[in-house]
């Protein structure tokens, strides 16, 4: 574990080897400290009969999902989730115990039996399904029943059967051997809207499914339907999970749920100052020839580009920080490099770190700022960066 410092000190050389490795083109650091603050802010935010749920899949946000996992649990956390079979096994394989419930829908007789083998706990999104489980467990020599996950869909149109169903569904899987009903629930499309009016719907959609199965003497134990928007949005939303993936990043999944609590970003992407050089007046930068020096300018080229996951379409619209300063990117980010005009800063050095995401000096540039100028979301610019960029944790 290394701590946050330009410098660091090293407890032997192996880790001095390491770092030294990992920070001599382009890396993410990934701030536990952060990572814990988030999850207590959440804790300490829910109903106090919730659990918190930390999603960590596709690699964590791109945060490193064992890593995530470990101190999501430390910090209060009671579950994980993940898209797929591969991910909860990284996860046990990791020596994680807490339970992980796969979010997607596996369905081949290899997944079936991975998914019990490996004590993961399976999404079912239809009658046909559950039987497909039900037949594969039958096949499995183990007497104790798998614990599943039954998936309404209340609006999404994704996964899910549809609420209307929702008892003919639920009666299925309590019948079936083999299975045992963990939980019923659902997922919100507009939770991070803020006219809540269809995210209503959806919940009055899902408490009216459960009371019907209720009144048939099915009392699920189990109830979940919050992702971050919705726990950030109303308490009325909770039950007994919240399931949260961006806020446990720090990030807020809509700018009007800002102040509800405090958190914490915990990514932040780095490369290295690969040379300095100086053109002058008229001279072309990168690929197209889209930039042309107005006038003689200091050039620096940075070892980071779109293979490492920095979008091509964000060329000449973003600046980073260097010593605490914004300097503007020029030209076409091409695969593994990028250039900046770095004229504010005459004596910048090769070698020199550049802070395309994260704090440098007071001056911040998030994710959002990014997703904002590509007309996009967060999500997809955290789950973008390539793994050829080592995440190196710090505290």
């Amino acid at each position: 574990m290394l701590s946050r410092r330009e410098t660091p000190s090293f407890a032997d050389s192996q880790e001095r080897d390491t770092y030294a490795w990992f920070s001599q083109r382009a890396w993410v650091e990934i701030d536990l400290g952060a990572l814990s603050h988030n999850v207590g802010q959440l804790v300490n935010f829910i109903l106090p009969r919730t659990q918190l749920m930390a999603v960590v899949k596709a690699d964590a946000y791109g945060h490193g999902a064992v890593t995530v996992a470990q101190t999501a649990l430390q910090s209060g956390a009671s579950w994980l989730g993940v898209a797929t079979v591969p991910e909860g096994i990284q996860l046990r394989e990791g020596g994680i115990k807490a339970p992980i419930l796969i979010l997607g829908a596996a369905h081949t007789p290899e997944q079936i039996r991975a998914i019990a083998h490996w004590k993961l706990q399976p999404t079912l999104c239809s009658p046909k399904h559950a039987l497909i489980f039900s037949n594969i467990l039958e096949t499995i020599n183990d007497t104790s029943p798998l614990p599943v996950h039954i998936k309404l869909d209340t609006g999404m149109s994704r996964l899910g059967t549809d609420w209307k169903e929702s008892l003919e569904f639920v009666q299925l899987v309590q019948n079936l051997p083999h299975l045992e009903i963990a939980s019923i629930y659902s997922h919100l499309a507009t939770a991070d809207h803020a006219d809540t009016t269809f995210m209503e719907e959806q919940h009055r959609r899902f408490e009216q499914a459960i009371a019907q199965i209720k009144k048939m003497g099915i009392n699920p134990h189990c109830l979940h339907l919050a992702n971050s928007a919705a726990t950030l949005t109303n308490p009325a939303l909770h039950y007994d999970i919240v399931r949260a993936g961006l806020a446990i990043y720090g990030l807020y999944p809509a700018p009007h749920l800002k102040n509800t609590i405090n958190l914490q970003p915990v990514l932040q992407l780095k490369a290295r100052v690969t040379q300095v050089k100086t053109i002058s007046a008229g001279t072309g930068v990168s690929y197209g020839q889209h930039f042309i020096a107005p006038h003689e300018l200091r050039l620096a080229v940075v070892g980071i580009g779109y293979a490492d996951g920095v979008p091509r379409n964000l060329s000449q619209k973003i600046q980073v920080l260097i010593r605490g300063q914004r300097v503007p990117q020029i030209g076409v980010i091409t695969m593994d490099q990028l250039m900046l005009d770095v004229s504010t800063i005459p004596d910048l050095q090769a070698g020199e770190i550049v802070t395309l995401l994260g704090e440098q000096g007071g001056e911040t540039i998030s994710a959002n700022d990014w997703a904002e100028k590509l007309n996009t979301i967060s999500w997809e610019i955290l789950c973008g960066f390539k793994h050829r960029l080592p995440r190196v944790a710090v505290m």
